[in-house]
């Protein structure tokens, strides 16, 4: 056989075989690495996104917080300032009550010393009738003498 004949054919099965591993091996592993590397450049994507969701996140969270807190401060603060005016409440209330039973005890007092007056301006104006009696010798008529003895009460 020929040399070159021999070199022809081996150049044609050769091609043949370029041809065969481009398109049956070559490009479907080309696609699939190029589908890999998307998937991979897909899922960094993701995790940075994730990554910059999470920081986000977390800065909300802690405005949430710190939100939280304050709200938190503020109420206290009411509720300190409610109990504050409840006590002052209270001790105003105590006092005015203090302020009337004080009063009823003074009108009461005042009425018990008036009764004492009276029951005192009664005793003496019987004392008064039974000495004028014994001085006069003769017994005194209290409904005759009416007038004389409340003006002798009044006095007294």
């Amino acid at each position: 056989m020929n040399i070159t004949l021999t070199l022809f054919g081996q150049l044609i099965v050769f091609t043949i075989l370029i041809l065969f591993v481009k398109r049956y091996l070559w490009e479907p592993v080309l696609d699939n690495m190029e589908a890999r590397k998307a998937r991979i450049a897909d899922g960094l994507a993701a995790s940075e996104k994730g990554a910059a969701d999470a920081v986000a996140a977390e800065e909300e969270a802690a405005k949430l917080i710190s939100r939280a807190k304050s709200e938190a401060a503020e109420i206290v603060s009411q509720g300190k300032t409610r109990e504050t005016q409840i006590v002052e409440e209270a001790k105003q209330k105590a006092s005015a009550e203090a302020e009337q039973i004080k009063v009823a005890a003074d009108a009461e007092l005042l009425q018990e010393i008036n009764r004492a007056k009276d029951g005192l301006r009664t005793q003496v104006s019987e004392l008064a009738i039974a000495g004028a009696e014994k001085i006069l010798g003769k017994e005194i008529d209290a409904s005759t003498h009416k007038d004389v003895l409340d003006d002798l009460v009044s006095k007294i």
